[in-house]
């Protein structure tokens, strides 16, 4: 039985995951614990190809649902190699994205029927729950203009407006859903503000 922590952090891009996961690992390892920070696609050997092949905007001829079974597969592969194994060692692991981006990005973002993909990212989890899902929650248009920056668009982020109009009210959604473990932190606000936040739903505010 796994004996640390698991927390997640969702958002659409630009919403400051990174940001806020290195902030939190940082307070985490200065009280003395174990941190193992991770993301998806990505994290493993494995992970790292399928998440060059994922986000290239050369493939833009990815099928909606191979685009589902490849991140499906990289979070197999992710959780067996990385999370499972951390956790077991009483690590905390703090992740940025889980299947809940997959649930928003793929199922409402894409139309991908939602039910389906649950069942099939519960498999290729072992169904691991979080303890904690941090949902960095930002109106689009800004988050969007945070993440590009000077830097060039991934697959993903060439999406129109309307595309992550939809994976943000996915995520809202999936809140609704799971309250015992998702907390909503409104990231519009100044970074030191927003992780204020953050360490309070995470109990960290001491």
């Amino acid at each position: 039985m796994a004996s640390g922590k698991f927390i997640v952090f969702e958002g659409i891009d630009g919403s400051g995951k990174t940001t806020q996961i290195d902030l939190v690992a940082k307070i985490l390892q200065e009280r003395g614990r174990q941190v193992v920070c991770t993301r998806e696609p990505g994290g493993t050997r494995i992970g790292d190809m399928l998440r060059k092949l994922l986000l290239d905007p050369a493939n833009n001829d990815l099928n909606p649902r191979t685009e589902a079974f490849l991140y499906a597969a990289d979070r197999s592969q992710h959780v067996t190699e990385v999370i499972l194994p951390a956790l077991e060692a009483g690590k905390i692991v703090i992740c940025d994205r889980y299947l809940y981006s997959t649930i928003a990005y793929q199922g409402w973002g894409r139309g991908i029927d939602t039910g389906f993909l649950t069942g099939l990212n519960g498999l290729a989890s072992g169904w691991l729950v979080p303890d904690r899902v941090i949902l960095l929650d930002i109106d689009v248009d800004k988050g969007l203009a945070r993440a590009l920056g000077e830097r060039s668009p991934d697959r993903l982020e060439i999406e129109k407006n309307a595309f992550f109009q939809r994976v943000r009210q996915g995520y809202l959604e999936q809140a609704k859903l799971h309250p015992k473990i998702f907390r909503v932190i409104q990231a519009g606000e100044d970074k030191q503000e927003v992780n204020r936040r953050v360490l309070t739903a995470l109990d960290l505010s001491r």
